[in-house]
């Protein structure tokens, strides 16, 4: 499965939207400061993800959001979430 996912630095409340294959080793290695556009506004939470069969369809869906979502209707997308899924998939 692949993931786009979006990061909230918890010390700025400014947001991150990526993707990736592994959702637990993607946050961790944001956390860490091993991602250069992340690691001045670490530590992170994962805020919100969706799940899907190709990299390709991931690819396509965080363009998506990154170009046509504005800050407010990428808040919608948080506060729509299952909350749920994060202890599902994550543990947290």
């Amino acid at each position: 499965m692949f993931y786009i996912y979006m990061l909230e630095s918890t010390n700025y409340g400014t947001y991150y939207i990526g993707q990736t294959n592994n959702l637990s080793s993607r946050l961790k290695r944001h956390n860490t400061g091993q991602v250069a556009s992340t690691k001045n506004k670490h530590p992170y939470k994962i805020v919100y993800f969706e799940e899907f069969k190709t990299r390709a369809e991931a690819m396509k869906r965080e363009r998506e959001i990154k170009k046509k979502y504005n800050t407010e209707r990428r808040k919608k997308l948080i506060l729509s979430f299952d909350k749920d899924k994060l202890t599902l998939y994550l543990g947290l």
